[in-house]
């Protein structure tokens, strides 16, 4: 794969390694998160779709609020995405001088042949106010071709100014077409977060008196 000169586009073209998974608990800015590897969501429950006559967009945010509420395949294998193109991602934020950007997976699926699509139309509607990618960090090889046969895909993590407010409200736009508004996500969100916390919660009580018991037949044991 060659390097392309567009200023919107930063290629790999080393490789990358993976980075060291976030930590449960405190997020960028002090943001608690929930614990990975107890949800049971599937990446088209977080995924904005956009559908014109020859394509089909998805846009997905890459925001441990929301990712870790993902059965654990699918959040590890988002958080692995992100992870191996950290290097490129922190240079494209240190060019635009952004500590931490706003990341969304966004995928262009060709709906006939030769399909054109557009990265720089994607644009995100927050409390009504549009913003721009700040750049894009291609994932797939082929993706700064602009060019699909049919039923082929590519992918690039986009980067915006902010957090996307996945707690709240934002549209997602292509070509001036909207996305169903994320507020409509919220009820399926909330009630996630509320089944991870008790799955989290009786797995802590099931260690615990796991090792509490254990501890007891040691007990008995050296007591005989």
């Amino acid at each position: 794969m060659s390097c392309s000169r567009k200023p919107w586009i930063v290629l790999m073209c080393t490789a990358l390694g993976f980075g060291a998974p976030v930590a449960h608990g405190q997020g960028g800015g002090g943001v608690t998160l929930p614990p990975g590897g107890y949800g049971t969501l599937t990446q088209n429950d977080l995924a904005l779709r956009i559908r014109t006559a020859d394509l089909d967009v998805r846009f997905v945010p890459l925001d441990p609020r929301v990712t870790r509420l993902l059965a654990k395949d699918s959040w590890e294998s988002l958080r692995s995405v992100a992870q191996s193109r950290r290097a490129a991602i922190d240079s494209v934020a240190d060019m635009a001088g952004v500590s931490r950007p706003g990341l969304a997976l966004v995928t262009f699926f060709g709906q006939r042949d030769n399909a054109r699509f557009d990265p720089q139309s994607i644009t995100v509607r927050i409390r009504g106010r549009e913003y721009r990618p700040l750049g894009i960090v291609p994932y797939s090889g082929q993706f700064t071709s602009q060019q699909l046969a049919v039923r082929q895909q590519v992918s690039g993590i986009f980067l915006f100014e902010q957090d996307l407010p996945v707690n709240d409200s934002f549209v997602v736009l292509y070509a001036g077409q909207p996305s169903e508004d994320w507020q409509g996500k919220q009820r399926t969100l909330d009630r996630e977060r509320a089944r991870v916390a008790l799955r989290e919660q009786q797995t802590s009580t099931r260690d615990t008196t796991g090792l509490d018991s254990a501890r007891d037949s040691m007990v008995a044991d050296s007591a005989r």
